[in-house]
């Protein structure tokens, strides 16, 4: 399935005006008893254990997933070698993460769309592509201070993952985490010189619900992105479901892109530390009144980060896809 920026927009409105993104793919992994403490982190499956990884996102649709996020979020080509495979074995595992979900959603759609019931469009695969501070695996996209990396080497350290991920025809490239102004530059410029046709989603994270990690303003970020017909949804993952909401609010003030939505289960992630910290996390029945009030905010496609479950996902579905 090839997509144009066009279609991401009528598919919202065909669903009622809000697609479900999946959950936490590690978290899943982990609960089938996957050892991801490693740079890699869920990428490691990949290596270790292919057909878990495509379990896991068979779980999300039969949840009512709308769109798949592949497992390659940490997933880069120098963090492949550092573990001794070439590049070559690399590239392929880069694609391999998307076909793995596509496998995943032909085997699902080729089930549901019998039943006359059905009325949803194929599930979407998303490609995902980390932040550069996701890669160096120490936090920093939680900071977004990344020393004297100027744009030119985010723009290099972004390109070739970008081309392998595009040559295995996702739907759509999920960019996620991005914690400062200077790596969506990069990211917009990257997609621009390569001309991708593929719509792409730009998410930030925030650890205050003011700013992005950087200190930096969403306006300054978006001011940026809503230049680029290459930037197709604009969003927020990976952070606290109780700042949500105010920053729907505030993105539809400063951007006309879709939005995009995918917060962690409100627990703490110490990035130095690698470790979750005693904090509240919610419980499904609280995102599915949370999904509700994000869809009213304005948010076109919502779902959860990590620590949400194919439970979190059912509820949030629920209640944004009604069926008899």
């Amino acid at each position: 399935m090839s997509l144009r920026r066009s279609t991401v927009e009528e598919l919202i409105e065909r669903a009622g005006g809000c697609l479900v993104i999946d959950g936490g793919l590690a978290t899943q992994l982990e609960a089938f008893g996957a050892d991801i403490v490693d740079p890699l982190w869920s990428a490691r499956c990949l290596i270790s254990d292919p057909d878990l990884i495509k379990q896991v996102h068979l779980q999300y649709l039969e949840a009512g997933a709308d769109i798949l996020i592949t497992s390659s979020y940490q997933a880069t080509i120098p963090g492949f070698l550092t573990k001794g495979l070439s590049v070559e074995e690399s590239e392929l595992l880069l694609q391999r993460s998307v076909k793995l979900a596509q496998e995943a959603r032909d085997n699902f759609w080729n089930v549901v769309r019998g039943n006359s019931m059905i009325t949803d469009s194929c599930p979407l695969v998303a490609a995902s592509i980390g932040s550069y501070g996701a890669y160096l695996a120490d936090g920093s996209e939680y900071s977004g201070i990344y020393g004297d990396v100027n744009l030119g080497k985010l723009k290099d350290f972004h390109r070739r993952r970008v081309q392998v991920l595009v040559d295995a025809a996702p739907d759509i490239l999920a960019f996620e985490t991005i914690p400062n102004k200077l790596e969506a530059k990069a990211i917009a410029e990257l997609l621009d010189e390569e001309n991708i046709q593929i719509p792409s989603w730009i998410c930030f994270s925030s650890v205050d619900g003011e700013r992005a990690p950087s200190g930096e303003s969403f306006k300054e970020c978006l001011d940026i992105l809503n230049k680029s017909e290459k930037v197709s949804i604009v969003g927020i993952n990976c952070s606290s479901p109780f700042f949500i909401e105010k920053l729907i609010i505030e993105f539809n003030k400063l951007t006309r892109k879709p939005i995009a939505v995918y917060p962690n289960s409100g627990e703490v992630w110490d990035g130095r530390a690698k470790r979750w910290l005693p904090s509240e996390s919610l419980g499904h029945e609280k995102f599915e009144v949370l999904a509700k009030k994000w869809k009213e905010a304005g948010a076109s496609l919502i779902g959860g980060c990590c620590r949400t479950n194919p439970a979190t996902i059912q509820a949030i579905s629920s209640v944004l896809k009604p069926r008899t």
